[in-house]
């Protein structure tokens, strides 16, 4: 695997992206409409979505490369994969060899296996992992976090009926049609922020490779996630602040604030990112701001 130099600035970052008939994050325990906010009506996106599409993009765009694997994937089998970090280190002496228990006695021998991960998966690396399910590696904290992501103005959901000329059972089969129901957003810009932290790059070898790695996957994973239930999802704008040191040189909460995003004069109801203006204010010293996108 290829040495990595951990990075030695901490980051923020906001993401600007849009959907457009579609659902951009159903909740199951709602019939998988839309995720909302009952109190006003905004929008919500989890965390866990937006790292779902991160991960599947690099996994297609690094495909076959070094330390780019990723270890939280669709059919994986977690400890399967955990057992590899023992068959590299043979001569790791354990506390129980069993094939679901396998524990290293020493303390810096399963800090190795945790390193070992780390290297080999990307989303370990980034966004931390716990792998003490029965074949234990150790549990990561990753530098990079989302927050929920939250549309800038209330969502509108809408159940539309759609129809199938095919039937599912031969007893159907005399019905010229049957019905179904998808929810979707006409229109709505959401807003994800996110946070990198240096102290604990050092701790996974988080490096710069990796930094460009995720800028791009936030701006291209929307083109490689098309699904109809989705509609058109897209990477509108993505504002990026760097500090100075590692542990940073202004409160994460303040620099979020310096980016407006607000509706233009006399739109009232948006149905495109062209009816909104983002205005970027003032930081404090010690801190660059970057538009990837």
């Amino acid at each position: 695997m290829k040495e990595k130099t951990a990075i030695s600035n901490r980051y923020e970052f906001v993401l600007l992206y849009d959907v457009e008939n579609g659902n951009p994050n159903g909740d199951p325990d709602a019939g998988n409409l839309p995720r909302i906010d009952p109190e006003t009506g905004c929008g919500l996106v989890t965390d866990v979505c937006m790292k779902r599409k991160v991960r599947n993009y690099i996994e297609l765009s690094k495909a076959g490369e070094d330390s780019f694997e990723i270890y939280v994937k669709e059919a994986a089998v977690l400890n399967n994969l955990n057992k590899e970090a023992f068959l590299a280190h043979p001569d790791i002496e354990l506390k129980e060899n069993k094939p679901d228990k396998m524990e290293a006695k020493r303390k810096e021998d399963q800090q190795t296996l945790a390193r070992w991960m780390c290297d080999k998966y990307y989303d370990i690396r980034a966004f931390g992992a716990v792998m003490t399910t029965g074949v234990n590696c150790g549990q990561v904290r990753g530098p990079v976090q989302f927050s929920f992501s939250k549309s800038i103005d209330p969502i509108s959901p809408q159940e539309v009926t759609i129809t199938r000329m095919a039937v599912t059972n031969e007893k159907d089969a005399e019905k010229e049609r049957t019905m179904g129901r998808k929810s979707i957003v006409p229109y709505g810009l959401y807003r994800m922020e996110g946070f990198i932290s240096a102290p604990l790059a050092a701790q996974t070898n988080f490096g710069q490779e990796d930094l460009e790695v995720l800028w791009s996957a936030l701006i291209n994973m929307f083109d490689h996630d098309r699904s109809a239930s989705r509609g058109k999802m897209s990477a509108q704008k993505l504002i990026v602040f760097e500090h100075a040191t590692p542990l940073g040189n202004a409160p994460a909460h303040k620099l979020f604030q310096s980016v407006n995003v607000a509706r233009k004069n006399g739109i009232e109801i948006p149905r495109s990112f062209q009816d909104y203006e983002v205005t970027i204010g003032e930081v404090p010293g010690g801190v660059m701001i970057y538009e990837k996108l």
